[in-house]
């Protein structure tokens, strides 16, 4: 058991402008790993902290903070005795538990939606399929500031501009995240702001179609439209090949992270599906074209 806990950290989870996602996911999954060879269901784990059954299984997910005082009652209960065993664990809930450089925009992020942006600036590839509107990620400043809605005050509508430029670094990181989106054409026709932030949006995402570690595809509005029910998604990748992928489903009152192995499996299935029913990605750049000759 101690030799699992050390052979699984080497030196990789390291505090950096990804934040404490990575180091809440494998501090999670470690624990998970003691639980199960020492036989513990998730209550009896949850027992030993005075924790109810969700919350254990939430902490070996990466998606809740963990004291270091709860982390040793871990490994007491786990029987983890090795100094060195311990102190790894330790080490790596220190990192989970140290702030994202998204902290500083708590004021105008949701609770929900704080542990995708975790998930985004860690993740080594990301694929998604949106049906509404251009990926977040791809969007240029006026376009981002003209989805704001008129709901929300000048101010907030300017931190989360701010907030969605910062997270585009990932495009721009050594190395970059590996970007494939699916687009349904109508999210491209969809006009938000004038006519000339509509066509500034189009030029940019001709030119991330030359980047290489960035693959557009389109689903064209005369093709025989794939409809995935529940519409939008998105598949994250951790770094760490030890660590599960992560399914996003953003809705209108919150988000939802679908963990069962099985439902991952789908949405991989579906997005899979998506790319070989979209427009082949050598074509988008000519899409894009058709589109702004629109405008």
């Amino acid at each position: 058991m101690t030799a699992a806990v050390e052979q699984a950290d080497n030196g990789r989870h390291r505090p950096s402008e990804a934040g404490p996602t990575v180091p809440r996911m494998v501090l999670g999954a470690q624990l998970r790993r003691l639980r199960e060879a020492d036989g513990y269901s998730l209550a009896e784990a949850g027992a030993a902290l005075s924790r109810p059954e969700d919350w254990i299984n939430g902490l070996e997910l990466g998606r809740i903070r963990l004291q270091l005082r709860e982390v040793a009652d871990l490994c007491s209960a786990y029987g983890v005795t090795d100094h060195a065993a311990r102190a790894t664990l330790l080490g790596l809930a220190r990192q989970a538990n140290a702030p994202g450089w998204w902290s500083s925009f708590q004021d105008v992020i949701p609770p929900w939606y704080e542990p995708y942006i975790g998930l985004e600036q860690s993740a080594s590839v990301i694929r998604m399929y949106e049906t509404q509107v251009v990926p977040e990620l791809l969007q240029t400043t006026d376009y981002t500031r003209a989805t704001q809605g008129e709901q929300r005050t000048e101010d907030t509508a300017e931190r989360l501009v701010l907030l969605r430029r910062r997270r585009q670094g990932i495009l721009h990181r050594s190395p970059p995240v590996r970007l494939w989106a699916v687009i349904d054409e109508a999210a491209l026709r969809r006009t938000f702001g004038s006519r000339s932030v509509a066509f500034a949006q189009l030029e940019h995402l001709i030119d991330a179609c030359d980047l290489p570690h960035v693959t557009l595809q389109v689903v064209p509005l005369k093709a025989q439209s794939p409809v995935v029910q529940g519409g939008s998604f998105t598949l994250l990748r951790p770094p760490e090949p030890e660590l599960p992928d992560v399914v996003y489903l953003e809705r209108l009152d919150g988000a939802a992270y679908p963990a069962d192995p099985e439902a991952v499996t789908c949405y991989w299935h579906v997005m899979n599906w998506l790319v070989v029913k979209a427009a082949p990605a050598r074509d988008t750049q000519s899409i894009l074209l058709g589109i702004l000759r629109d405008l």
